[in-house]
């Protein structure tokens, strides 16, 4: 089964070029069938860091307990980049805080996805609202991220990306093709993309909260809001997954410093052991000068 995609322009320069048009790519879902034992076995190299755009430099990664986690400052815009080191090109369904950055829906690997090539990196830096534009990611309160704003605010608090490898066959079946464009935004609010149906009050908050957290809670941890509206051209392009399932899953979990600081991810300050002084301050009176 082969699948439509979309390809976007890079927004780092450093990054500009990996295909003759200097457009990464994005995919839409499918499930490749019939694919080989060789094909599952094979694992892509990708690496996953998060660029944190309103200070212009990447994001520390804290490893803990076999998880990933970085340090999110409120009000700061974000971005996504995804490397891919392996010799072919690659699909990558990325989604944050549970939601897929290309639809809005709550995110599954069968879902749509960036297309990058073999060698090449693409910066994801906001929801996609159209095939021409995107709302910047940035960190937020929980109550203002978009996640919570549409009824799921389970899952705030981590970024993942599930990896595809292309299925082989011959080149007429990966040729690029443009298609009509998209549907237009919603009138209510031109720069939130179009949401999925909000998850059941079970799925979405603890029993008796009817799919709402209170507020107080919501404040406390750390989110991914929809930001300022960005020119991001786009089209699509087909890719045949190799296998049903990805071939590697990448997740990092992300969170006010406190707050993981009090998870024990990130280590308390420490004062030196000593018995404190109550009058720290000489206790005689100086010499003139």
């Amino acid at each position: 089964m082969t699948t439509s995609v979309e390809r976007t322009d890079l927004q780092h320069r450093a990054h500009r070029c990996f295909t003759r048009s200097g457009r990464a790519l994005i995919v839409g879902a499918a499930l490749a069938l019939g694919c080989t034992a060789a094909a599952l076995a094979a694992t892509p190299s990708v690496y996953v860091d998060i660029y944190d755009r309103t200070e212009g430099q990447m994001l520390d990664t804290i490893a803990k307990a076999a998880a990933r986690y970085v340090v999110g400052t409120p009000g700061h815009e974000y971005a996504i980049r995804i490397r891919n080191d392996s010799g072919q090109r690659i699909l990558a369904v990325t989604s944050v805080d549970g939601v897929n950055v290309l639809s809005g829906e709550t995110a599954s690997p069968e879902q749509s996805g960036y297309v990058i090539e073999a060698g090449g990196s693409v910066q994801i830096s906001g929801w996609r609202t159209s095939l021409d534009r995107t709302s910047a990611f940035y960190f937020t309160d929980l109550g203002d991220s978009y996640a919570a704003r549409t009824g799921r605010p389970r899952n705030v608090g981590v970024i993942g990306v599930a990896v595809f490898r292309e299925l082989q066959r011959s080149q007429s079946t990966m040729d690029l093709y443009r298609i009509a464009p998209p549907a237009r935004a919603r009138e209510e609010r031109a720069d939130v993309p179009a949401a999925a149906a909000p998850e059941s009050p079970d799925a979405a908050a603890p029993a008796g909260a009817a799919g709402i957290v209170e507020p107080k809670t919501l404040a406390s941890k750390l989110g991914t809001g929809v930001g300022r509206d960005e020119s991001s051209p786009a089209q699509r392009v087909r890719f045949e997954r190799a296998t049903a399932t990805p071939a590697e899953t990448v997740s990092i979990q992300y969170d006010r410093r406190e707050n993981l600081i009090a998870m024990g991810v990130l280590p308390s300050t420490r004062y030196a052991q000593r018995t404190p002084d109550p009058f720290p301050a000489m206790p005689f009176v100086p010499a003139p000068r």
